[in-house]
């Protein structure tokens, strides 16, 4: 996909999938494991949850890339394996996408701070995601999903190393406080227009809080820029159980809702984040669609 086409694709508001992790684990995936891995040797799993996404209505599905930058996989002495775990989930993606829907390579944070003069520069990052992009470029997705990102500095390292190695658009998407503040500084407003300057396709906040609480902060954002506002938030605030397991606040039809009220102040791209399933997507495209 060139920007151009992408740029002709939010001309409509534009559907993501849901959220991967928290339906896998749903699904049996135990956690403090590689997901990658996991998801390799679960095919089915992850190609059914996809196929569903695209029954309900998304045209973008995130290939299950999430964690296959070298750091990530180096803590589960896989770094060696990055070229054919990356090219193997995007594979599946593909196979499901055929020509229903578009397939995102996702890449997400280190977990690391970028400083000038620390342990983790903006060169390192730079060249982590460059690794991973190419790996995913070559393996043929469509575009490229920066998310749930914590780092203004290592995001725009992620856009700069997607721009040195295809000309594949970029979403970017911070993952902030109800009150827009990024986990390592500064806030979603400032991320934006950083991200923009720098050259990606479309800006906007995932995972944080449920949609009810991010009005202001979409509303900010889509002030401040001129490319789409992305708006894939979790199903609510999360109640732990008795057995440690998430518990998210919102149904469909309440967050679909408040999805419309993001969308009335901005939000151009809409998906779902942490709790949400294809019924949630189902129900967005329902009353926005």
């Amino acid at each position: 996909m060139t920007k151009q086409e992408f740029q002709k694709l939010t001309e409509n508001l534009l559907f993501l999938d849901g959220a991967t992790g928290s339906n896998l684990m749903a699904q049996g995936m135990p956690r403090g494991i590689c997901t990658e891995r996991w998801v390799i040797e679960h095919r089915d799993v992850i190609q059914k949850l996809q196929k569903a996404y695209i029954e309900a209505g998304s045209r973008i599905i995130y290939a299950p890339t999430f964690g296959g930058n070298r750091l990530n996989l180096k803590q589960h002495g896989l770094e060696n394996k990055i070229q054919e775990i990356n090219s193997t989930l995007v594979s599946y993606s593909r196979e499901i996408a055929g020509n229903k829907a578009f397939v995102a390579g996702d890449i997400t944070t280190s977990g690391q701070f970028v400083t000038a003069d620390g342990e983790y520069t903006y060169e390192d990052a730079f060249e982590m995601y460059k690794e991973q992009i190419t790996i995913l470029k070559n393996a043929g997705v469509d575009l490229i999903a920066a998310e749930t990102m914590i780092n203004i500095e290592e995001t725009l390292a992620a856009v700069d190393a997607a721009n040195s190695v295809c000309d594949l658009p970029v979403m970017c998407t911070v993952t902030v406080e109800a009150d827009g503040s990024i986990f390592s500084g500064g806030n979603a407003v400032e991320a934006a227009v950083a991200f923009e300057s720098a050259g990606a396709a479309a800006v906007g906040i995932n995972c944080s809080v449920g949609p009810d609480q991010l009005v202001s902060v979409i509303r900010n954002i889509r002030e401040a820029v001129s490319i789409p506002v992305i708006a894939k938030p979790n199903a609510g605030m999360p109640v732990i159980d008795d057995q440690g397991n998430a518990v998210y606040s919102m149904n469909p039809a309440d967050f679909a809702k408040h999805m419309q009220v993001l969308v009335k102040n901005g939000a151009g791209i809409i998906g779902g984040c942490c709790g949400t399933t294809p019924d949630f997507i189902r129900e967005m495209k329902k009353l926005l669609g």
